[in-house]
């Protein structure tokens, strides 16, 4: 399996018992989907090892106690504080506004009046304001992730339509004019 076939799940944090269980916490908006994952792939020394399970269970809202199979104190040793992958395919399909960062990269971001806002280069989702990172005739843009704002996700001529407050997208191209 390869890590561009698949998606982060999250990672594995710390034992849990004497059993041989560890504590997998996840990165997701809907923990509910994993509570009866059979397999997980774990990134180790670069790359995506199988692990199979033999019991979950929850631990918190957003972690979940696991058990593998065959389980031992190396194997255990080998995915702790390792990040945990599952294949894209497993992921449900998403309709209407909804999408998945990594889906949209690639997507060109238009205005409510049709402007273009760039095309998304990325999504950074490690604040506390997520954002898109589109690039505009080589101007970096970035548009907060807001979903009221999202009018449109249209995934066959890949463009998100939003409603932006009037003048964001100006400050970036006025800031960049001085740069210059």
């Amino acid at each position: 399996m390869r890590k561009e076939d698949c998606y982060l799940l999250g990672k594995i944090t710390r034992r849990h018992g004497l059993a041989g269980n560890v504590i997998l916490k996840l990165d997701t908006d809907q923990p509910e989907l994993y509570n009866k994952l059979e397999s997980i792939f774990v990134e180790i020394n670069g790359l995506l090892v199988p692990f199979f399970i033999a019991k979950t269970t929850r631990s918190k809202t957003d972690a979940l106690n696991i058990l593998f199979k065959n389980s031992t104190e190396a194997l255990v040793d080998q995915s702790l504080g390792k990040n945990v992958y599952l294949p894209l395919s497993t992921l449900p399909k998403l309709s209407g506004k909804q999408f998945y960062y990594h889906e949209v990269i690639g997507f060109t971001v238009f205005d409510q009046e049709n402007n273009n806002c760039g095309i998304i280069e990325s999504v950074n989702d490690q604040t506390a304001q997520n954002y898109f990172v589109t690039n505009f005739g080589g101007k970096e843009i970035v548009i907060p992730i807001i979903k009221d704002w999202i009018l449109e996700v249209n995934r066959d001529e890949k463009f998100i339509k939003t409603e932006l407050p009037e003048g964001l997208i100006d400050v970036f191209l006025v800031s960049s004019k001085k740069d210059e």
